[in-house]
């Protein structure tokens, strides 16, 4: 009984290193190196999504072992011919009704019907940017995810999509809402391997003629950073000062790369409320070290009419991610109609502080009811059980610029999210954000590619 409780346990333990090796080899694309793919998998871990995709990855890799062991018992007792039939009838035809019943699913989740006739005149081939921005001064942003050691394709892309000003996101982490304190480099003034990709990519960007929003974000293996919560004013106290040493720190950094525009924090609303003297202490600790434009991202809900500091800043930030329809595949109207509203209420904001509105963050992703909820990600395997509706984005992207493009009072907009990884072949099933290789994409570098003064 021992031995078999020790084989038990030393399978078990193989298997989850496999699963684990599995996962840190996902994480390690791109910008983030092998040892930091392995911090990072022990900070997500509490991550129910994560966890979820862990343990499936743990299961397949269960089963393979168990089908591995049965087929081997086969060939040794009964043979080859035995083993090769049974591999067949047993195994190999099973996994090919599951893999094409997969791929039937998302196609057929995919079908749009929706025929979209591509404008290539609307790209720029030129491989540098317009520089619109110094005509109408529009910030013409993408949040950009993906970067890697060569990122000239990735560059290539965005300018060939009018892009010309990118939010490079760094992530600073605690646990959830309730965590005392922000993760802190041992020696702030030191930066990492990640940071150093980071001020590669940012120098990238520039040699291309575009602009750079430096932008940190805080990550959560579960909640949200809008609803932190502190027991007594000490903990508040005590957090905020975790905060402020990693963003004097990004700040720095912002400073170094000469960053055109650097926010100074992202819906961080419980904190806002609580602590605004605070915030506007770290805003002059900022300024007296990067010279460039500041902006904070406020929420769309029940935040940015609580901020206390917008003529401390040069553009006031709003994750605009407002529901605009109550219905699915909307035409265009009623998305337009939807804006009505949010406008009015931004446009008060803009005269009562007498600073342009810029939308640090907008995006809407390819289904059906993206302009519902809009901050809502796909569910794990959505492909499955969700319809596919580029057409939806698409619109709500055109109704998005015909309602604020030609706005004096908005700076401009930043989507969320462009992947730099997203493949042609891949954006055909994409339900998730990215615009990359979609109609999306089109219709966003038809208006990136306008002066907005001449809009009508």
């Amino acid at each position: 009984m021992k031995t078999k409780i020790k084989h038990f346990i030393l399978v078990y333990a193989v298997l989850w290193a496999v699963a684990f090796i599995v996962f840190i080899i996902l994480l390690s694309r791109g910008d983030r190196s092998l040892l930091d793919s392995v911090s990072f998998f022990f900070e997500i871990v509490d991550n129910p999504d994560f966890q979820i995709r862990f343990h499936l990855v743990f299961i397949l890799c269960y089963l393979l072992f168990l089908s591995t062991t049965y087929f081997i018992g086969i060939y040794r007792s009964k043979g080859k011919k035995t083993f090769q039939k049974q591999l067949s009838y047993r195994f190999l035809l099973p996994l090919l009704f599951i893999f094409v019943g997969y791929k039937t699913l998302v196609y057929a989740n995919a079908q749009e019907g929706d025929t979209y006739q591509w404008d290539t005149t609307a790209m720029n081939e030129s491989g540098m940017s317009n520089n619109l921005y110094q005509v109408d001064k529009k910030h013409r942003g993408m949040s950009v995810f993906g970067w890697s050691e060569d990122n000239t394709d990735a560059i290539h892309s965005l300018v060939r999509a009018n892009v010309e000003w990118v939010a490079v996101i760094p992530f600073m982490y605690q646990k959830d809402e309730k965590t005392k304190l922000i993760n802190t480099p041992e020696n702030p003034r030191i930066y990492s391997k990640r940071d150093s990709s980071f001020i590669k990519s940012i120098h990238d960007l520039h040699r291309k003629g575009l602009r750079v929003h430096l932008k940190p974000h805080l990550w959560m293996s579960s909640g949200w950073r809008s609803n932190i919560t502190m027991d007594t004013s000490e903990e508040w106290d005590n957090w905020f000062e975790s905060y402020r040493t990693n963003m004097l720190r990004y700040a720095r950094i912002a400073a170094k790369t000469n960053a055109e525009l650097f926010c100074v924090g992202t819906e961080l609303r419980t904190s806002i409320k609580k602590q605004p003297e605070k915030w506007e202490s770290l805003i002059d600790d900022i300024r007296k070290i990067y010279k460039g434009e500041l902006t904070y991202a406020a929420n769309w809900h029940d935040e940015y009419e609580h901020v206390s500091f917008w003529k401390k800043l040069d553009y006031i930030g709003i994750q605009a991610y407002f529901p605009l329809t109550t219905v699915k595949n909307p035409n265009l109207q009623t998305i337009e109609k939807g804006w009505k509203k949010p406008l009015k209420a931004l446009k008060s904001v803009h005269e009562k502080y007498g600073k342009p509105i810029l939308f640090t963050e907008v995006g809407y992703k390819s289904e059906a009811d993206a302009t519902i909820k809009p901050w809502e990600w796909s569910p794990f395997l959505s492909s499955l059980t969700e319809k596919k509706s580029d057409k939806t984005q698409q619109l709500a992207y055109e109704a998005l610029l015909k309602q604020t493009w030609n706005q004096p009072w908005i700076a401009g907009i930043y989507i969320w999210q462009w992947n730099i990884r997203t493949t042609e072949e891949s954006a055909k099933t994409d339900l998730d954000f990215s615009p990359r290789y979609k109609p999306a994409e089109n219709v966003l570098a038809k208006w990136f590619g306008k002066n907005s003064k001449n809009t009508p």
